[in-house]
Formats: structure tokens, C-alpha cells, sequence
């Protein structure tokens, strides 16, 4: 492969286990590109997010991958052209050119093309979404564009579940949505079950719905994907659930990412068969 490799990289907090880096080579191979991707952790390099995202930019990356916990802080340091995304106020991949850092969500369309690919038009309907921080304000923006009845966000801190709340309601003046730091108000009688939270990720063992709260709603989806089976997934599905892993959002908002940095369309079949080898 001819050329300087691609500069990419992830800016996140407990990432080791994360298959980004894998995902934008193979990808890259299958466009004829190199791509050096790196995982960037903060607290590991002892600086700040933004002293990492200035050497990104020092060092010529092409771009970054932003995920958890600094998706809102990136908003902050970047441009964005999109209204969604500026409603969302988080990205999660931002493209460095000659014009500055630019912004965007690959969670929002992630989500609603990995919705779409499992769930088929099955209407989400009422929905409990479980964290209200970065990827959370993707999902629930993407939520509107897939048939959402009415949204219950649950957030321990309630001024973050009840601003999201108001940024929904800005640019859907009719949705019913509320916001509780109560789990039990928020799953109960709904359709969709959603974790936007970090609970069952490794590092972070649990789920954040328990079990008996599962019954009677009609799917479920955990933004977690390392490990894949979740307590969270494994309990929707024992409880006869149609469940959407984390992977799907990984796969989808990778796709879009690497389309963003490198200006190419992956054969998304074969980098699924390459991932999966």
C-alpha cells in the first residue's frame, strides 16, 4: 500500500479492550489504505483531553474517534455543521483539515442504521433509554427518526436527563418525554429498553435494569459491546426480548467514521467477514 498510513486514533477512558483500532485497518485494507490507529487514554498519558486532542492535531492526524467520558467535551473544541448534531452537543468523530477540527456523530446514524439492520421497521414505541450523557443524546435523537411513541430517560443526574429532555422537545414540540432518576418509573410498561450507561462494560460488571423489570417489553438494546453478552442483553433475551448488542452501534458508526477520515465507502459485508475471521 503506497503513501504515508492514515494518523487515526480513539481519546477515551478504559478503551484497551476496544476493536476501533482493528476496525480502521481492515477497513483500510479493503480500500487500499494503511491506516495507523491509536488508542489514546488520557488518565494513561497523564494530560488532559485537551493536551491530547491539541498532539493529535500537532502530529497530523487525520482524525479522532472521541468516546466515553469526553464526547461533550470535544463538542466544545470543534465545528459543526450538522443542526442534529449540534442539538446533540457531543460528537464522537472529529476530522482535522486545513479549515480546523471538524465535528461530528457517528453514534446518531450508527444506531438508527444498526436499529433498522436488527429490528427491521418494528416501531420503537415507548422507550426507557438508561443514561443521558454522549452516547445517550445520540441514541435519543436517532430514536426519532424510528417511531417513537414516548421516551422516559433515567439519569442519576437529573439535570442532565431533564436538559435532553428540553433539546427534544426543541425540535419535537409533541413528543411525550420525561425524565427520572428512577429506574423502576422508567422501564416500567415500556417497549425498548436501552443502556446508554458504562454499567457492564469491563471494569464496570452489573447491569443497570434488574431482570423481573424486563417483562412485557418488546426489545432491548445495550450501547456496550465489550463483552458482547452483556447481563443486560443476557437478561432481555431470557425475558423473550428481540435484543440489538452494542456491536451494531461499533460496526455502524465505525463505517461512517472511516468514510468521514478517509473518503472512501467500505464494502460493508466483507469488513464484517473480516472482523469476524
Amino acid at each position: 500500500m503506497p503513501g504515508t498510513p492514515v494518523q487515526l486514533g480513539l481519546i477515551g477512558g478504559n478503551i484497551a479492550a476496544s476493536q476501533a483500532p482493528r476496525l480502521h485497518r481492515l477497513a483500510g485494507r479493503l480500500c487500499g489504505l494503511e491506516v495507523d490507529y491509536q488508542l489514546l487514554i488520557p488518565q494513561t498519558l497523564g494530560q488532559r483531553f485537551d493536551e491530547v486532542f491539541e498532539h493529535c492535531i500537532s502530529s497530523g492526524f487525520r482524525g479522532v474517534n472521541v468516546t466515553y467520558p469526553y464526547k461533550e467535551y470535544a463538542f466544545e473544541q470543534v465545528q459543526v455543521a450538522d443542526p442534529a448534531v449540534r442539538a446533540i452537543k457531543a460528537v464522537n468523530t472529529v476530522l482535522f483539515n486545513s479549515t480546523g477540527a471538524h465535528g461530528f456523530n457517528t453514534d446518531y446514524s450508527g444506531f438508527m442504521a444498526g436499529y433498522r439492520n436488527t429490528f427491521g421497521d418494528q416501531p420503537a414505541g415507548e422507550v426507557c433509554l438508561i443514561g443521558a450523557g454522549g452516547v445517550g443524546k445520540a441514541v435519543a435523537f436517532g430514536l426519532l427518526d424510528l417511531g417513537l411513541a414516548a421516551l422516559r430517560i433515567v439519569e442519576r443526574d437529573l439535570p442532565k436527563a431533564e436538559a435532553l429532555a428540553e433539546a427534544l422537545r426543541s425540535v419535537r414540540p409533541e413528543l411525550e418525554v420525561s425524565a427520572t432518576a428512577d429506574y423502576e418509573t422508567g422501564a416500567r410498561e415500556a417497549d425498548g429498553l436501552i443502556n446508554c450507561t458504562p454499567v457492564g462494560m469491563v471494569g464496570y460488571d452489573g447491569t443497570p435494569v434488574p431482570a423481573e423489570l424486563m417483562r412485557g417489553a418488546a426489545w432491548a438494546f445495550d450501547a456496550v459491546y465489550t463483552p458482547l453478552d452483556t447481563l443486560f442483553l443476557q437478561n432481555a433475551e431470557a425475558a423473550g426480548l428481540r435484543i440489538m448488542s452494542g456491536y451494531e452501534l461499533f460496526f455502524y458508526q465505525g463505517v461512517k467514521a472511516f468514510e468521514f477520515f478517509c473518503g472512501y465507502q467500505v464494502d460493508e459485508s466483507a469488513l464484517r467477514r473480516a472482523l469476524a475471521e
